[in-house]
């Protein structure tokens, strides 16, 4: 479904991504791993296209996605959450998923949302209320954003990415300031979603018990380059991936 190659990407003098290939199949999880600065993000983001390469090639289903923008791919199937959580403070939970869900399929007209006028469909809300129980947010669903904790507010951006049922999740240190129990139920959460969706899911990940536990392959990047592919306990015994973590073979 996800095909990239001969991905690069430089940052004035410093190479971020060098002449890396990738691929995710349909309804695969693949964990895209590595110490800081190893180019994992620069790859989410040229993927999804907030970072346009140097070269290289981004293909969804066989189709080039170019330059294309980023709303463009999110129409074609590509959902995406962010490390540092991207919310409306002054927005519901609710409110977010009718705004994701209204912004993939260009419903209500741009001039009704902004007179107020465009209250949400019934099947719009159909739609947004089985994601908030999929995900656990039914009893906050018209609460702030701002009143929620952290690990309240990753499931509302987790709920936003898949409103619009993406073929293809990209996510970005989902577990990123959650404690132990929380990662674990995160992880159960993703690994349903994918299941019950069918979605592919690119997955950039820094606790590695919880890539273990969600992925079905993993890839390994140090300093920009790919260093290893393949079943989780295979690659993380690799010398050149105990090398890119430890610094040792």
């Amino acid at each position: 479904m996800l095909s990239v190659r001969g991905l690069s990407k430089s940052f004035g003098a410093t190479p971020a991504v060098a002449d890396v290939d990738l691929d995710v199949a349909p309804g695969e999880s693949v964990g895209l791993v590595g110490p800081n600065g190893a180019g994992k993000t620069t790859v989410l983001n040229c993927v999804f296209g907030q970072t346009h390469p140097d070269a290289g090639t981004v293909e969804l289903d066989g189709h080039d996605l170019g330059r294309l923008p980023t709303w463009r791919r999110a129409r074609l199937g590509i959902g995406r959450t962010y490390q540092r959580l991207e919310v409306f403070p002054e927005l519901t939970v609710r409110d977010h998923l009718v705004v994701a869900l209204r912004v993939q399929r260009h419903g209500a007209r741009l001039w009704r949302d902004l007179l107020g006028l465009g209250a949400p469909s019934r099947e719009e809300l159909a739609a947004v209320d089985s994601v908030l129980d999929a995900v656990g947010l039914v009893e906050t669903a018209d609460v702030p954003v701002a009143a929620l904790g952290l690990g309240a507010c990753r499931l509302v951006e987790l709920a936003r990415a898949i409103v619009g049922e993406p073929r293809l999740l990209l996510t970005d240190e989902p577990s990123s300031g959650l404690d132990e129990h929380e990662t674990r139920e995160l992880a159960g959460l993703l690994c349903s979603l994918q299941l019950a969706r069918g979605m592919g899911m690119l997955l950039v990940e820094h606790d590695l018990a919880m890539v273990e536990a969600v992925v079905d392959r993993v890839v390994v990047m140090d300093l920009g380059r790919v260093v290893a592919s393949g079943g989780f306990r295979e690659v993380m015994g690799a010398p050149a991936v105990r090398r890119a973590y430890l610094g040792v073979p």
